[in-house]
C-alpha cells in the first residue's frame, strides 16, 4: 500500500509522518468500501444488498470520499509505523497535516504529526559541588519537643466564665458568614467549632479577634484575606463575620517529672529516659533531613546539566493528572466548579495550569533522566533487599515486618518500592561523583522551616 514513508524530525521531540499511498491501492479501498455500503445501507426501492453503485455515490459521494480516504489514511500509517522505533506516544494521536487533495485515480500523498518518546541525554555531574547546612541540634530543640509533649498531655479545664480568652485557649464558637444586610449567609453557619486559639486552626483564621472575648460574647467582625491566601475560595476577598464564644477552656500542663515520662510510654521509667529518647528521634529527623536534601542536590545538579526536549502531549498528560489530583483532594467533581473556585483569586484554570507548568516539567526530566541511568546502571533490588527495607520501616512505626510487608502488597506497591531502593542506589553512586561543601549554619528548627 505505501509506496513512500519519510519521517521528519521537529522540535519538542514530534515527528512529521510523509506517506504516499498508490493510485492501485486507493482505487482499491474505495471499491471495498462501496461494497461495504452496498451491503449495508437501504434505500427506498431496492433491496438490501442489491443498491447499484452508481446510485450509492450519486447519494454518498463527498461522504465515501472522505470515509475512504481516513481508511486508507489509517492503513496506511499503521503499515508505515511498522518496525519504526519513532511511534506515537499512546497518549499523542497523530494529527492530519492540513487538507490533503484526495482523488480515486491518482496517488495519494499526506503527512500527520505526532509526539514520540524523547531523546534523554543525562548530564555529567563529575567534580561539581554539593553543598549542605551545617546544623547541630540544641538545648532549645530538645526542650520544645519537651514542650510540645506537655501540651499532649495537659488536662483541659473549664475557664471561669469572667476569663478573657487568650492564646493557647480552648475556643468553642458558633459564627457564619454576614451578608450585605447582616444576615447569614447560606452554607456559611458552623456551631460548636472547637480549636485552639494561636494556632490557625479555622478557615478564618480569625483567633486574634476571639482573644479577649468572654463566654457569650458575641461580635462581628471584618476580615480582607490577601490575594495568596491559603484556602483560594476566599482569596482577595473581605467577609463578614458573626463569631460568639460559646465555651472557654485551658489546659493545665503537667510537671515536668518522671510521672510525665510514665504516662507518654511505659518504656520510660525516668524523665532522663524520655529526654534521651527526644534526642535519638530528634538526631534521627536530621539524619533523614540530610539525606533527602543530599539526594534533591544531586538530581537538581543532574536534571539541570541534562537535556530533554519534552513532547508537549506529555507535559500536558501530567498537567491533566495535577488538575485531576487537585480536584480529588478539593472533593470537586466537575472542572466547572474548580473554575468558579479558582476564579475567585482573580486566574482560570488555563492560568492555573500555567503555574504549574515549570514544576511539571521539571518532574517529567527528571524522571525521564533517572530512569534512564537506572537502566543504564543495571541496578537490581534482590528479595532480601525488599525484605531489608520492610525491616527498617517497621523498626520506625508500630508495624511489625509482616504488617509492613502484607500493607505494600495489598496496595500494590512492592513494585514501587523495587524502583525505589534502584534509584536509591543510583543517586548514592552519583553522589560520590560529586564534592561537599560546607554550607551555612541554620539552626535544627529552620532547616525543616525550610521544608515546610
Amino acid at each position: 500500500m505505501v509506496v513512500t514513508k519519510n519521517i521528519e524530525k521537529l522540535e519538542h521531540s514530534a515527528v512529521r509522518l510523509t506517506v504516499t499511498v498508490g493510485k492501485d491501492d486507493v482505487r482499491a479501498a474505495y471499491d471495498a468500501l462501496l461494497k461495504d455500503y452496498a451491503k449495508n445501507v437501504r434505500i427506498d426501492g431496492f433491496r438490501k444488498g442489491k443498491v447499484p453503485a452508481n446510485i450509492l455515490e450519486r447519494k454518498f459521494g463527498p461522504q465515501l470520499k472522505l470515509d475512504a480516504m481516513g481508511r486508507v489514511m489509517d492503513e496506511a500509517v499503521e503499515k508505515a509505523l511498522d518496525g519504526e522505533a519513532l511511534v506515537p506516544l499512546s497518549y499523542a494521536q497523530p494529527s492530519l497535516d492540513g487538507q490533503p487533495a484526495f482523488e480515486l485515480d491518482a496517488d495519494f500523498s499526506f503527512s500527520v504529526t505526532y509526539d514520540v518518546f524523547p531523546e534523554v541525554v543525562p548530564g555529567d555531574i563529575e567534580g561539581m559541588e554539593l553543598e549542605l547546612p551545617q546544623v547541630t541540634i540544641a538545648k532549645a530543640d530538645e526542650e520544645r519537643e519537651l514542650d510540645e509533649i506537655r501540651d499532649r498531655n495537659a488536662i483541659v479545664m473549664d475557664k471561669d466564665d469572667k476569663a478573657a480568652a487568650k492564646k493557647g485557649d480552648i475556643a468553642t464558637v458558633d459564627y457564619a458568614e454576614l451578608d450585605e444586610s447582616g444576615e447569614p449567609v447560606k452554607g456559611t453557619e458552623r456551631q460548636d467549632f472547637v480549636f485552639e486559639l494561636g494556632s490557625g486552626h479555622n478557615l478564618y483564621k480569625f483567633d486574634d479577634d476571639v482573644i479577649g472575648m468572654k463566654k457569650d460574647a458575641e461580635k462581628t467582625i471584618e476580615k480582607a484575606f490577601p490575594a495568596d491566601f491559603e484556602y483560594s475560595e476566599l482569596a482577595g476577598q473581605t467577609k463578614k463575620l458573626r463569631v460568639k464564644l460559646t465555651k472557654l477552656k485551658e489546659k493545665k500542663l503537667p510537671e515536668l517529672d518522671d510521672d510525665l515520662a510514665q504516662d507518654v510510654s511505659e518504656k520510660f521509667k525516668t524523665l532522663d529516659d524520655l529526654k534521651a529518647d527526644i534526642r535519638a528521634k530528634l538526631e534521627k529527623r536530621l539524619e533523614d533531613r540530610l539525606k533527602s536534601l543530599r539526594e534533591k542536590g544531586v538530581v537538581d545538579a543532574l536534571v539541570e546539566k541534562s537535556t530533554v526536549d519534552l513532547p508537549a502531549s506529555m507535559v500536558a498528560a501530567e498537567l491533566e493528572m495535577r488538575l485531576r489530583n487537585l480536584m480529588q483532594r478539593m472533593g470537586i467533581d466537575s472542572e466547572e466548579r474548580l473554575a468558579q473556585i479558582v476564579s475567585m483569586s482573580g486566574r482560570s484554570v488555563d492560568q492555573l495550569r500555567e503555574e504549574w507548568r515549570p514544576e511539571a516539567e521539571k518532574a517529567i526530566k527528571t524522571r525521564l533522566v533517572l530512569d534512564k541511568l537506572t537502566e543504564e546502571g543495571k541496578y537490581s533490588a534482590s528479595d532480601e533487599d525488599v525484605a531489608a527495607e520492610y525491616a527498617k520501616m517497621a523498626a520506625d512505626s508500630n508495624l511489625s515486618v509482616e504488617e509492613v510487608k502484607a500493607e505494600y502488597e495489598r496496595r500494590g506497591m512492592v513494585e514501587y518500592l523495587v524502583d525505589r531502593i534502584k534509584e536509591d542506589r543510583l543517586i548514592a553512586d552519583l553522589e560520590k561523583k560529586m564534592k561537599a561543601k560546607k554550607g551555612k549554619k541554620i539552626a535544627f528548627v529552620d532547616l525543616f522551616k525550610e521544608n515546610e
